[in-house]
């Protein structure tokens, strides 16, 4: 699998997560996405990009551009060195929330995307990674 371009966007204030929604639209756009794919994966970058900053503490995210063989895709990893999410299962219930949400981030997030990773240890921080593919 290529990457044939990548971005880091750091995640501190809210108006990083505009930056990550448009450069992920930029991202998919050039990778030739149809509007409602642009629009899943735009999505699932905002919530995640929220969770980052809110919950996490702030972190990173790597946007990928993929080519693998005939298929064409985008990959969001998104890093943080925050508390960590102590029960992983648990937070990808619809209705789980810390906090003042819906409690439909990580679990919207997912469904939105082909691939969903976590890894979380508490206090060591949080990695998620999805991709969208073409």
């Amino acid at each position: 699998m290529a990457v044939l371009r990548h971005d880091t966007v750091p995640i501190r204030v809210s108006e990083d997560i505009v930056r990550v929604r448009r450069i992920v639209r930029e991202y998919s756009i050039a990778q030739g996405f149809s509007l409602v794919d642009q629009t899943k994966i735009v999505t699932a970058a905002s919530e995640l990009a929220r969770n980052t900053m809110e919950y996490g503490l702030g972190g990173d995210v790597l946007v990928e551009m993929l080519n693998d063989a005939d298929r064409r895709g985008l990959r969001l990893t998104f890093q943080d060195k925050g508390p960590g999410i102590p029960d992983i299962e648990a937070a990808l219930r619809d209705g789980f929330t810390t906090g003042a949400g819906l409690g439909l981030g990580l679990g919207g997030a997912k469904r939105l995307v082909n691939e969903f990773e976590i890894e979380s240890k508490p206090g060591d921080g949080t990695r998620v990674s999805v991709t969208r593919w073409k």
